[in-house]
């Protein structure tokens, strides 16, 4: 029997799966972890303490739990992402890895290469504006702030390819992970910027491009004795997370969509030309010549673990009860969910949050129905920006925040649309299994080992209430942004 190993990279910890040929999961692992948080506006991870240690753990104890009869077939390593890590030679990482969009350190270097460049230049031929979810202004943010570090990097990487590169020694890069290392990639043309990227990257070398189940080498005998993996297994290419996810629950098609509830909200639309909104992500998909629109919140079930936190020690399904006796619309009571600045589609890393309508008889329940609903408005508004370019005929629902007994119906509720919820829940690591299948040929590229267990539907009485609110919701930003931008700048002095 051929088995896939599947590992991700994840905000909140690794996964691993090991995977028949058919779909069947055969054993799983999970290593919990956290992010570093050393400085306002930073996020980073030790790649190699955190990251190449717990996938060789994750290996090892995977391999340990093979069915006798079983023989690995292939691997593959998915990561959050976009991320930038800086190595030398001997793929030391030569400082923590800078994360994704959440990391805002590089504002200045954003206003600076958008200005170099010019932001429609960057718009046509990147796909998107420049944000913090960039990795070229990360690495500007080194070059300027770390020379030491810049100076002696020999090679960049994003999280899973820098696992790619411990397991095989290949220098690769997948076209996705590169089409979000704006403004380095041409989009459009599926290839590397190469006038942009120098002047950015300056002695670094470009990675080899490649798709996201190419085999782009084998699993070296050092590699091997680290994670227990055999030495010569195949190894695809993998790409960030969310989009192994969205690969995994069969979101393949122009107009699918995937809804990721998790610490933030993470959305991807298949489409079928190329589109460039300065409020998304254009990008490149999974599959090999596919585009796709991304979005994502800066905070999502992080905003309902920190109201847990300062409104007492009440469990999770006591604080849902609560809510669940709130009526939809939280009577009166909006919440506009920036506590963390937002990325799409405001870009605003200096944003904050506003709770706007609360009484002295709105309880701890208003304030987590409320909570949610915010977070729901702001899916509405992206969605309405993915409509420009494709409508959506299919939405697929992944992550732990469907345990939530209001959040997704909210979503449903106010967006419309309706949610297929699938049956195996795993994640990106699934998805990764599937990705070095297909690249290893034991199954054909069409190949979908999704499955729907369910739906949540939207319910019409609530649709004129949240329509009206929805409308009072969307002024609340631009009314407010003057006030929170000065706030802002009191919070990190």
């Amino acid at each position: 029997m051929d088995v896939l190993l599947g590992i991700d990279m994840g905000t909140g910890s690794t996964k691993g799966v090991l995977v028949d040929a058919t779909g069947t999961v055969l054993a799983t692992e999970t290593i919990a972890h956290s992010m570093s948080l050393p400085r306002p506006g930073w996020a980073e991870v030790d790649a190699e303490d955190l990251w190449w240690h717990e996938v060789c753990s994750i290996s090892s104890t995977l391999m340990s739990r093979m069915p006798a009869n079983a023989s690995l077939a292939a691997m593959c390593v998915s990561g959050v992402g976009p991320c930038l890590v800086l190595c030398d030679d001997d793929l030391r990482p030569l400082r923590p890895a800078i994360l994704y969009g959440i990391d805002t350190r590089a504002a200045a270097e954003i206003d600076s290469l958008t200005a170099e460049f010019g932001a429609e230049n960057i718009k046509d031929q990147a796909g998107t504006v420049l944000s913090s979810q960039a990795v070229g202004p990360k690495i500007e943010w080194v070059r300027r702030h770390e020379p030491h570090v810049f100076e002696r990097a020999t090679g960049w990487y994003g999280s899973n390819s820098y696992i790619t590169a411990k397991l095989t020694g290949e220098y690769v890069l997948d076209h996705h992970t590169a089409s979000q290392c704006d403004p380095l990639y041409l989009t459009r043309d599926f290839t590397w910027n190469e006038s942009w990227a120098q002047r950015v990257c300056g002695h670094l070398p470009l990675p080899r491009l490649v798709w996201p189940s190419d085999i782009v080498g084998t699993v070296t005998a050092a590699a091997a004795a680290s994670t227990g993996v055999p030495a010569g297994t195949p190894v695809a290419a993998g790409t960030v997370d969310a989009y192994s996810e969205a690969f995994s629950v069969g979101v393949r098609q122009p107009g699918d969509q995937m809804l990721m509830y998790g610490s933030t909200m993470f959305l991807v639309q298949i489409i079928d030309d190329y589109h460039s909104d300065p409020t998304l992500w254009t990008t490149a998909g999974v599959e090999r010549g596919s585009l796709t629109l991304a979005a994502g919140t800066s905070t999502a079930g992080s905003l309902i673990g920190w109201l847990q936190g300062v409104t007492g020690d009440a469990s999770f399904d006591d604080l849902m009860a609560e809510a669940q006796g709130v009526p939809p619309g939280s009577e009166g009571l909006l919440v506009v969910p920036y506590l963390a600045g937002e990325r799409t589609p405001v870009f605003d890393p200096q944003a904050r949050g506003v709770v706007a309508g609360l009484t002295l008889r709105h309880s701890r329940g208003h304030l987590f129905r409320a909570a949610y609903e915010g977070i729901s408005f702001g899916i509405r508004q992206i969605l309405e920006r993915f409509d420009d370019a494709h409508s959506g005929n299919r939405t697929v629902a992944v992550g732990g925040g469907l345990r939530s007994p209001i959040w997704a119906q909210a979503v449903s509720d106010i967006t419309g649309r309706t949610q297929l919820v699938p049956e195996q829940a795993i994640g990106a690591s699934y998805g990764d299994a599937l990705l070095a299948a297909i690249g290893v040929g034991l199954v054909p590229p069409q190949t979908d080992w999704a499955r729907i267990a369910y739906e949540i539907t939207p319910d019409p009485r609530n649709r004129e209430l949240y329509d009206d609110l929805y409308a009072t919701w969307r002024e609340l930003y631009p009314a407010t942004r003057p006030q929170v931008h000065r706030l802002s700048a009191i919070d990190t002095t």
